[in-house]
């Protein structure tokens, strides 16, 4: 079983710029791909981008492409979600989420919630002016 933790969501005016962090702690997390996923009010939870624990492979969907960083470190079991030029389109609860998946094609992986098992409680990132 895989924990996590996020945290760093806060208000932030269009075009700022905010780190969102994901603590994980379980075993084998070299097996596992960690997943950001957000959802707006009213909207379903989407999947953004995602990363895997071993070799870094990341993913990122198109609306958050160029404008989205995610990393991972590996000392600290942490990854991240770099967040920059934010518009009020951003605005959500964020959450990290584990999937265990030794060889996984992100491209199908990360756009589902279902593959997903463990999630974090989510931190609110909100943007406006």
């Amino acid at each position: 079983q895989v924990q996590l933790v996020e945290s760093g969501g806060r208000w932030v005016q269009p075009g700022g710029t905010l780190r969102l962090s994901c603590a994980v702690s379980g075993s084998h997390l070299e097996y596992y791909v960690i997943g950001w996923f957000r959802q707006a009010p009213g909207k379903e939870r989407e999947g953004i981008s995602c990363i895997t624990l071993d070799n870094g492979e990341k993913y990122y969907t198109n609306s958050v492409n160029g404008r989205f960083t995610i990393s991972r470190d590996t000392v600290k079991n942490t990854v991240y979600l770099e967040m920059n030029n934010l518009g009020p389109e951003d605005t959500a609860a964020y959450y990290c989420a584990a999937a265990p998946a030794p060889s996984p094609i992100l491209s199908r992986l990360c756009v589902h919630t279902h593959g997903f098992g463990s999630w974090g409680q989510g931190t609110q990132v909100t943007v406006s002016s």
